[in-house]
């Protein structure tokens, strides 16, 4: 009962870092790539492109990683660099 029970646990682990933390990523990556040497209208298309990818790359990571809490370690070291840009382009803002 209570291998089971861990099993659902780490499995909702599992799709809250799916949902939540993939839109994290994706909603950071679209910010951050504001902070790019590049146009502002280019910059968002390309923000709107990448956080698709972004977005179903980290779910597919979540999914893959070998447990629920690598899936998030893994989402958060990601998320570092992200969130720097992002800071830089709300700050410029």
């Amino acid at each position: 009962m209570a291998v089971a029970r861990r099993g659902r646990s780490a499995l909702l682990s599992r799709m809250v870092a799916a949902l939540f933390g993939g839109y994290a990523l994706a909603a950071l990556t679209s910010v951050a790539v504001l902070a790019l040497p590049i146009g502002t209208v280019e910059a968002v298309l390309l923000g709107m492109q990448a956080s698709f990818g972004v977005y179903a790359g980290a779910v597919v990571w979540v999914f893959a990683a070998r447990s629920a809490r690598s899936a998030w370690l893994g989402l958060a070291v990601v998320a570092m660099p992200l969130l720097a840009a992002a800071c830089r382009v709300w700050a410029a803002a």
